[in-house]
């Protein structure tokens, strides 16, 4: 098996700033841990306020020759980008697997995800369009013409460490914005080398900058306090998401929020039982339940919970957890220590309450961060379980006997990303399609993930939409000029 460090050598684990590789102003350096081992895999350098706005000027310095650029070669750079990722997938899936733990055929199909992205908005990129109009009292005209924000900062999470950050500088360099990237500290090292293989493809310097730290706080205050950066995409918990709207209220900056969730997956009597436990099963264990858009509560009608509840139950428990490397596995490392502290403490205090555990629910000897795919029933209306996101493999299962009854329950928490329905009755389809408070709906299916598809929340899960034509829009501004026509 080759050393999937291989891909990336030392002298790109350093800041990518304009058109250099280089240490942190300190020479301080952090270290990337394996989680399925707990080994340190790389060193890489770890930015402190001063390489962040170092950043930031080399994107504000080339922010006017690339908003100038043609659309058709901002297109043609993303194109390239995206067959880029695409021939070098297994070097690139292999070392999201070392970073972040999940199964390497996961790791392949994010890379597919992730380069979709930017074949999609290399696409969008030509489709830029302002439009030119009658004023409807006439005398005039009405001219609209989008422009690029202005530079942008992006904090990236560590459970989708390539598409997560694709989601969000493919459309930026599409409108014609240049970048700033914060990704994660536990998964810096792919998001390194998708600079690299931009860098590579002839993306000009200065548009892709990424900034790795361990001072996240302190770093992306600073960013977003100066007012060059015009715009701020995140991608994590609802906790931090909050911090960040605040800070950038003080520049009245252009926000993107892709924050927590809390999924509720509901099947009916009627359900297709086969669709519903597949659909299910992608929903609670894609990424090894590390997902905002994970099922994080599954309500089943009482006429089928018996058996659903049976099936789902041997399902999970037939999972194989181990490297992610290994041929196999179904269930890779989860990211650290605190996250596996938290799947223990959320079952012991639904066990506590009173709910039984059905499969799982020990976390295995080390060494790594493992945590085997859990399912509960019995669950009580208190429990942390059916608040807090979860966050891992670990499932609650509860009963319900009326649509009026789930919807509550469903409706029933601070978050509104994502919701799933089961149903065979179209009807009763597009009853909770229109019911559930939330930005997206998986209707008999449990995976909803589409770069030409609206990605985003209502209520505390977020603010604006990533992916589609819609994901552009976050990026431009718009001009309006009224003109006389003598």
């Amino acid at each position: 098996m080759s050393d999937p460090m291989d891909v990336l050598a030392p002298e790109y684990r350093r800041l990518r700033i304009g058109d250099t590789w280089r240490d942190a102003a300190s020479g301080v350096t952090f270290a990337v841990e394996d989680p399925a081992t707990g080994t340190t895999v790389a060193e890489v350098a770890d930015a402190a306020v001063v390489d962040g706005l170092a950043a930031l000027d080399a994107a504000s310095r080339a922010a006017a020759q690339w908003a100038a650029t043609p659309p058709r070669r901002r297109s043609e750079l993303l194109t390239a980008t995206y067959r880029a990722l695409t021939d070098r997938a297994e070097e690139v899936a292999r070392l999201i697997t070392l970073e972040m733990g999940k199964p390497l055929a996961e790791a392949r199909a994010e890379v597919a995800y992730g380069a979709e992205f930017f074949r999609w908005f290399a696409e969008e990129a030509v489709r830029v369009e302002g439009r030119y109009s009658t004023a409807p009292a006439g005398g005039y005209r009405i001219l609209t013409v989008p422009k690029p924000v202005g530079p942008c900062v992006f904090v990236t999470p560590w459970n989708f460490p390539l598409a997560m950050g694709a989601r969000k500088i493919a459309p930026a360099l599409a409108a014609g914005c240049t970048t700033v990237t914060k990704p994660a500290a536990q998964t810096p090292l792919t998001m390194l080398l998708l600079a690299r293989i931009m860098e590579e493809v002839g993306v000009p310097a200065g548009v892709v900058n990424v900034v790795t730290t361990k001072r996240a706080g302190e770093v992306v205050s600073a960013l977003l306090a100066d007012t060059r950066t015009r715009k701020v995409s995140f991608t994590g918990s609802t906790e931090v998401g909050r911090v960040l709207l605040r800070q950038a209220a003080d520049n009245v900056l252009r926000t993107s929020m892709e924050l927590g969730g809390n999924a509720a997956l509901i099947v009916c009597a009627d359900a297709d039982l086969d669709v519903a436990l597949q659909g299910a099963m992608v929903a609670k264990m894609r990424n090894i339940g590390e997902s905002c858009i994970a099922a994080n509560r599954i309500y089943v009608e009482e006429p089928v919970r018996e058996e659903f509840t049976k099936r789902f139950t041997e399902r999970m428990g037939a999972l194989v957890v181990g490297n992610g490397f290994a041929d196999g596995v179904d269930v890779g490392a989860l990211i650290d220590e605190p996250s596996v502290a938290k799947l223990d403490d959320l079952v012991a205090d639904a066990v506590g309450r009173g709910a039984r555990v059905l499969t799982g629910g020990v976390r295995p000897d080390g060494p790594g961060h493992f945590y085997p795919p859990t399912v509960l029933v019995d669950v009580p209306d208190d429990a942390r379980m059916l608040r807090e996101e979860i966050f891992g493999p670990v499932a609650p299962v509860i009963g319900f006997t009326s649509d009026d009854e789930v919807l509550a329950k469903a409706n029933d928490t601070e978050h509104g990303l994502v919701g799933y329905v089961f149903t065979r009755d179209l009807q009763r389809a597009l009853r909770f399609a229109e019911g559930l408070q939330t930005g997206m709906i998986g209707v008999n299916r449990g995976l909803i993930s589409d770069p030409s598809a609206p990605f985003g929340g209502v209520k505390q899960s977020g603010v604006g939409k990533e992916g589609s034509h819609e994901g552009i829009l976050e990026y431009l501004d718009v001009t309006y000029a009224a003109i006389d026509l003598p």
